[in-house]
């Protein structure tokens, strides 16, 4: 008599630990995919943002470019001209990143600047689930 309870006994707990994997599992999964959802997010506000600082920063870099260059013809000193060589290089780098295809750069280059492992590690029983997210290491 016990052995035929503690036979549907086995089998409920084994039907209830599958029921955990696979419930595990797929909270996994959901957790995947918002997490990738949320950096897409995050990559879309700072283009934002970006496109936004440059609408500020490219009305001061007109405004200093006709300032400077009228400053330069007026005085005749060509010395006035040199500040619009970085804040040249700061536009170009918000255009770049607001319009252009830097993020896009940078994701492509991500890879080999670092190796990234994800695996999960599963028990022969299946009740322990160990994620291991990335390990950066940085390539010369």
């Amino acid at each position: 008599m016990g052995f035929i309870f503690s036979k549907s006994m086995n089998e409920n707990m084994k039907m209830q630990q599958e029921f955990m994997l696979m419930n595990a599992r797929l909270q996994l999964e959901r957790q995947l995919i918002m997490q990738n959802e949320m950096r897409e997010r995050q990559m879309a506000m700072q283009i934002a943002w970006s496109r936004e600082f440059l609408k500020y920063f490219g009305t001061f870099f007109g405004i200093a470019v006709i300032s400077l260059t009228a400053g330069a013809i007026k005085r005749k000193k060509p010395a006035f001209l040199f500040p619009i060589i970085p804040l040249s290089f700061v536009f170009t780098y918000q255009y770049d990143l607001g319009y252009g295809t830097l993020l896009q750069r940078m994701k492509g280059t991500t890879p080999t600047s670092m190796t990234s492992h994800w695996y999960l590690e599963v028990d022969h029983d299946g009740s322990i689930y160990t994620m291991e997210i990335c390990k950066w290491q940085v390539k010369p």
